[in-house]
């Protein structure tokens, strides 16, 4: 029996898994990615088979090695294209040829969800939110997303949608673990007045010397219970409300294991409260530049 969830994105109709598959890894131009073609399509499709039904790439990602690779995957193993949800990425200009050369490099028909990678400072929102309007009334996208951004920036852009007619974001990929929760004063309350989904990136982000104390609480939880660090930091951000399933990158079956097992471990109050009362304040980060080594600016 399958230890995964399913919950809806956002108000749209799709049934994506409560952990989402980041493919960022499987590419080239780091040492912390996984080159051998094999080994990532073996780590995708693992993936498949414990309940994963929802995969996030990116037109950047290793210049499109990550969407190649994936759509090889879905291709080799005969993947009903109805059993997964496909998320990528494109940033201005050219939302048109960017969505066409996804779809090649993917070997499909349509995106489920395209997601804008970051606000776009020197596009009019006008002309953001009409042409990703467009690629959805084409045929090639079903719904459209947004990456991080601060809330003010989100919320123009959804609202300019909602007021003449376009198609609304159903989607926040965004910053969120237990070492960085600002998103929560400002971002997390504006997804939940649009109704739109929190599928946070990073959430098994590392921390600084400051962070020790979160960390030494997540291990001494992990301990007793005796389950892996992993195990805890995302059952920490499963059981956030406004949270519908955070992205998570592995090098290796056995952590995809880990991840997906950690879909049922469900924290007591004492232990999330333990957890939050640690935090400290720090700069809100993420929203431009660097994401995970990938240059957006």
């Amino acid at each position: 029996m399958s230890q995964m969830e399913y919950v809806r994105l956002g108000s749209s109709g799709l049934k994506v898994s409560r952990i989402i598959l980041g493919c960022m890894s499987y590419g080239s131009g780091f040492s912390w990615m996984i080159e051998d073609e094999q080994e990532a399509i073996k780590q995708m499709k693992h993936a498949y088979d414990r309940g994963i039904n929802t995969f996030d790439t990116a037109n950047v990602y290793s210049s499109g090695e990550s969407e190649i690779l994936l759509g090889r995957m879905l291709k080799q193993h005969k993947i009903p294209r109805e059993n997964v949800v496909i998320m990528t990425k494109t940033f201005f200009p050219h939302v048109f040829a960017s969505v066409k050369e996804s779809l090649q490099r993917l070997q499909l028909d349509y995106i489920d969800v395209l997601q804008c990678h970051r606000f776009d400072k020197d596009t009019p929102i006008e002309e953001t939110m009409q042409a990703l309007h467009d690629v959805v009334k084409a045929g090639y996208v079903r719904y459209i997303g947004m990456s991080s951004c601060f809330a003010w920036q989100f919320q123009l852009m959804q609202q300019y949608a909602l007021n003449n007619g376009l198609t609304p974001f159903i989607s926040m990929q965004n910053q969120y673990n237990a070492l960085y929760r600002e998103e929560e004063r400002e971002m997390m309350p504006t997804l939940e007045h649009f109704g739109v989904g929190c599928i946070p990136w990073g959430p098994l982000s590392g921390g600084k010397e400051s962070d020790d104390q979160i960390v030494n609480i997540v291990g001494k939880i992990a301990e007793a219970r005796e389950i892996p660090m992993v195990q805890v930091s995302l059952a920490w951000v499963l059981s956030k409300k406004f949270v519908t399933a955070p992205i998570v990158g592995v090098r290796s079956t056995d952590r995809l294991d880990e991840v997906v097992a950690s879909v049922q471990v469900k924290l007591s109050d004492e232990e999330i409260e333990a957890i939050d009362g640690a935090y400290k304040t720090q700069a809100v980060k993420g929203h431009s530049g660097l994401q995970d080594g990938v240059n957006l600016d």
